[in-house]
């Protein structure tokens, strides 16, 4: 059995050998429309089936729809659906993750645990103390939190302030805390009543208190939020406009203005994960003052996105939503995916002709004074707009037991084992 096991992983390293071919057939495929995946949300515009060549066997060559000075973002590991595949993959890939990284695959069982033994083939000359490490999965949040305090586990990769409070202050764990673009998108149907006239969206806006969002719901881990995708960790964010703040006498005079002076009645639809429903009662308490009233209708994950198309997705087709998302490395496919016209996570279903050329102006610019000089214009008109709120921008926090040192996370969700190990 040692012999028949020792031969498979060498097979497998052998297969795990990367070529530019495996690169070109990958990124041919989630540029493919007809595939549908995901990685459309930062191709489209950007990079189309067929430009993508193999030079020789260890060179890639990308021939742009347009300039994109933040394009190398887009075909690494920011972009979470570009794992690159063997060209001939077939489907399988989950059943032996070959890989080029510093892990192998020794066992895998779906929704339980996952264990990798280290690579002896790893290119890098940083290979992991460890011979192996086990990822255990949990269905809820809560259930990670207490493994961690119960000993099950030594590091939590994620976790949020709502539920797991109780590690900030456990004296046997250590809390690492990466400043991140994270967040929940508001978004109102611009093409929807009550939502059409700007003014009742100005409204909603200013009726939200972000001081109380990021000091309480998030125990002061995070940032304020502008209404925009530009996080003040970007350092092409433009921290000159002026940041929207709580106004509720505006607030008021605005639907006053808009002939909504009385408030109105509206359902928000959103889904039950992490922050996203005590954030959800928290905006509904707000906009009491005005007299609007929001009934909330929380969902799983599953229901809540649907097919992840138009038509056929609450996430997509409600009228108020809530959605949480993911800390990306660059703010490309948030300026695009959720805002552009023909966006595909458009959820606002906002059109505006002006805004779309201002994304193509930064994508296109190559240094961080001109990217600046671009979003100065897109902050100052999504300030206008406010086809989506963005209230706050979270902390990534990872926990890690005391007695285990060189544990490595980023905002983006990866987690570096390579030098961890022991304190004691």
């Amino acid at each position: 059995m040692e012999a028949r096991g020792a031969a498979r992983l060498r097979a497998e390293r052998r297969r795990a050998l990367l070529a530019a071919a495996d690169v070109v057939a990958t990124i041919d495929r989630l540029a493919d429309p007809d595939v549908g995946s995901n990685s459309l949300s930062a191709f489209r515009g950007v990079l189309s089936k067929g430009n993508t060549k193999a030079v020789d066997d260890m060179t890639v060559e990308f021939e742009l729809d347009a300039p994109n000075g933040n394009f190398p973002y887009l075909v690494s590991s920011d972009n979470y659906n570009a794992i690159i595949l063997p060209r001939d993959f077939d489907g399988n890939w989950e059943k032996t993750l070959i890989g080029t990284g510093p892990w192998m695959l020794e066992k895998y069982t779906p929704n339980v645990s996952l264990t990798y033994v280290k690579n002896p083939d790893y290119w890098d000359t940083a290979k992991p103390n460890a011979d192996r490490s086990e990822l255990t999965f949990y269905g809820q949040e809560e259930a990670a939190v207490l493994g961690m305090q119960g000993d099950e586990i030594d590091v939590l990769a994620q976790f949020s302030v709502t539920n797991g409070k109780p590690l900030l202050s456990d004296p046997n764990v250590r809390t690492i805390a990466l400043r991140s673009a994270a967040h929940d998108q508001v978004h109102m149907r611009t093409d929807k009543e009550p939502f059409r006239d700007k003014r009742v969206r100005q409204a909603l806006a200013l009726l939200v208190d972000r001081r109380a969002l990021v000091d309480g719901l998030f125990e002061k881990k995070g940032d304020l939020g502008n209404d925009s995708p530009f996080a003040p960790v970007y350092p092409s964010t433009d921290k000159s406009v002026a940041e929207r703040s709580q106004d509720v006498a505006q607030a008021k005079q605005l639907l006053a203005d808009a002939g909504m002076g009385d408030g109105f009645k509206v359902t928000l639809t959103t889904l039950d994960e992490l922050s996203v429903p005590q954030h959800a009662q928290l905006l509904q308490n707000d906009v009491k003052q005005a007299g609007i009233e929001i009934r909330l209708a929380v969902t799983d994950k599953g229901t809540y996105y649907g097919d992840a198309v138009f038509g056929k997705s609450p996430w997509l087709d409600s009228v108020l939503g809530i959605t949480n998302y993911a800390h990306r490395a660059v703010p490309n496919v948030l300026l695009g995916a959720p805002l552009k016209s023909d966006g595909d996570w458009n959820s606002a279903h906002f059109k505006n002709k002006a805004y779309d050329r201002l994304v193509g102006d930064y994508a296109a610019a190559v240094d961080v004074e001109s990217q600046r000089t671009a979003a100065n214009e897109i902050q100052t008109l999504l300030l206008d707009e406010a086809p989506i709120l963005f209230p706050f921008f979270t902390a990534y926090l990872t926990a890690v037991k005391k007695t285990v040192g060189n544990v490595e996370p980023t905002a983006t969700g990866h987690l570096d084992l390579r030098g961890a190990g022991s304190t004691s």
